[in-house]
């Protein structure tokens, strides 16, 4: 199936399906109540309780003389009024004025233990009818981190495709990237001495094969079969427990003999195996069809389905292959999109997740602990945590078991058994979704943090591909497309200022987006291009000017046509949809 089929299959199942009436569903520890056509609508564009909502304040003023009401030749007015001797400084997608993004500070309120401690939101499906109830999108949305168990079974999904055996026959010389890591507790990560607690995570990078590294599984559980056999151990090595508190309680042994024994251990974490390519990876792909559409990797109300090219493992399919141990570091997904994690086991995974609202002070205790929070690989100490007031959710994912990341929200995971996983980002369409998203992307370039991501680009397609009834997620994308069309057309009377010819140059339907080969900003429309070691490199305005600022020697392309990116512009308006009316 194309991905263009998909987008309209998933677009027909969100009109037909998604103000169906409520489906009996468990949940626990939380029972969501049936609410009316209208509330489903309203609820999902909402803000969740546990952050600030730094998209609530009006931003339809962008200056005294650029505004969101304006249209497009207003704002090619509004630009020629503007000194073009100067170069346009460097673009913001956000409101003009706004301060840059920083981390945050935690909430003020003071936490006891047990809310440091929070039972981890989950639900257990029993049927296929469950899972395609519009209340667990609900449910996920509400919550910064949410477990769907049952999942596998209640879609009857065939989890073996995905086992270490199928991936072997299919692809046996597929890529598999190899992560070093020395064996621990999950609560606990040592310095390479052992002599005490950090927040440093040890990984070296290699590479291997599926069929290389599916040895390496094998044989690591045999070796450990042997261990116990000849040590005489029975049973399992940790708990399968999902309560988060046991999890926590049930770990609580000495720090003597756990670090005795992490010291004598290192591990190989298979990770990131890109699964994109159909013709290879047919039947697993088309398995991920059974699931719902708000967790599809492709879907009309994925803001990442409308992309327009491949970003690996955000919206493409990756999977790990993990023996015990095997750690994800700490980590906000890529521009705080939300993501999708199945276990297919055999094994179980457990998982660490802090709330949006506190990631600033993990920001802070990174720092503390000289590691860059972007850049670095780190593992929380626990107790670090606690004492500065940031709640952990702990949890297990068993076989079968999805998690969804919601929107910013801080994780790390170890895996408990041998397992594989697969995972991939989706972008609900929520004011809150694109906000978070916008924000990183600001706050990236600032950190020089490479945002894989195309905001820019995305809002442009956004604006082109669906209709926005949603006030706060419509002021949002168009704020972002007012900024970037004045940029442009401040960006080309500077260049035609210099003397320097735009040529166009266009787009193919698939290309991938631009980026600059200095600063890796993304670079949209105005692309400035200069031969470096017999390559044509893309670079940004601001980049291009310190390799040359007459700009001679530099050639300057153009994408879209200047018509079609107003006639994306004017078009692109706040949708009224009538009202919906529930038969009770």
């Amino acid at each position: 199936m194309s991905s263009e089929q998909a987008i309209l299959d998933s677009y027909e199942y969100i009109s037909n399906e998604l103000y169906t009436k409520n489906t009996n569903i468990k949940f626990e520890p939380t029972t969501i109540l049936s609410i009316t056509n209208d509330e489903t609508s309203r609820h999902l564009h909402e803000d969740l309780d546990y952050t600030e909502n730094n998209a609530s304040a009006s931003i339809s003023e962008l200056s005294p003389t650029f505004k969101i009401q304006m249209d497009s030749k207003q704002l090619m007015s509004a630009v020629k009024l503007l000194t073009i001797e100067d170069p346009p400084i460097n673009c913001t997608v956000l409101q003009v004025n706004t301060p840059p993004p920083t981390p945050p500070d935690c909430p003020p309120q003071k936490l006891s233990r047990d809310q440091l401690l929070p039972p981890t939101p989950s639900v257990h499906l029993e049927n296929k009818k469950n899972a395609f109830s519009p209340q667990l999108q609900e449910f996920c949305l509400k919550h910064p981190i949410a477990v769907v168990r049952g999942l596998a079974g209640a879609l009857k999904l065939d989890l073996g495709l995905f086992s270490t055996k199928t991936l072997v026959e299919a692809n046996p010389d597929h890529s598999v990237e190899v992560r070093t890591q020395v064996h621990q507790s999950p609560d606990e990560n040592w310095d390479i001495s052992q002599a005490k607690r950090v927040w440093a995570c040890i990984s070296h990078r290699s590479h291997t094969t599926i069929a290389k590294y599916a040895q390496y599984q094998a044989s690591s559980f045999q070796d450990s079969l042997k261990d116990e056999s000849d040590r005489g151990f029975t049973g399992s090595q940790i708990m399968s427990d999902s309560d988060s508190k046991d999890s926590v309680s049930n770990s609580n042994i000495s720090l003597k003999r756990k670090k005795h024994k992490s010291s004598s251990k290192m591990l190989r974490f298979g990770t990131n195996v890109d699964l994109s390519d159909e013709r290879k990876w047919k039947p697993q792909l088309s398995e991920l069809q059974k699931l719902p559409a708000f967790a599809r990797v492709i879907s009309a109300a994925n803001m990442l389905s409308h992309v327009g090219h491949v970003i690996l493992g955000m919206n493409t399919v990756q999977l790990y292959m993990k023996v015990p141990g095997s750690r994800t570091p700490g980590h906000q997904e890529n521009n705080n999109f939300c993501s999708i994690n199945i276990n297919i086991g055999p094994g179980d995974c457990e998982w660490f997740a802090v709330p949006d609202a506190y990631w600033g002070g993990i920001h802070h205790l990174c720092e503390k602990n000289n590691i860059s929070y972007l850049h670095g690989s780190w593992w929380p100490v626990l107790e670090d945590l606690y004492k500065e007031n940031i709640p952990v959710y702990r949890f297990i994912q068993k076989p079968g078991d999805l998690v969804w990341v919601n929107a910013g929200c801080v994780h790390w995971v170890q895996s408990v058994g041998w397992c594989n996983n697969i995972a991939w980002n989706v972008g609900p369409l929520t004011a809150r979704q694109y906000s978070l998203a916008i924000e990183r992307y600001e706050w990236n370039k600032l950190q020089a943090f490479k945002s894989i991501v195309p905001m820019v680009h995305l809002s442009w397609n956004l604006a082109r591909n669906i209709k926005v009834s949603d006030k706060k997620l419509f002021e949002l994308i168009k704020m972002c497309l007012l900024q970037t069309l004045k940029n442009i057309l401040h960006t080309q009377e500077y260049v035609k200022f210099k003397g320097v010819e735009i040529r166009f140059n266009g787009r193919g339907k698939n290309d991938a987006s631009h980026y600059c080969g200095q600063c890796e900003v993304e670079v949209f429309n105005v692309l400035f291009i200069k031969e470096q070691e017999k390559r044509h490199v893309v670079h940004c305005l601001s980049c291009a000017l310190k390799l040359s600022p007459s700009l001679q020697g530099i050639v300057c392309l153009e994408e879209y046509r200047l018509s079609e990116l107003q006639h994306v512009y004017d078009s692109f308006t706040l949708y009224r949809t009538q009202g919906l009316h529930t038969t009770q």
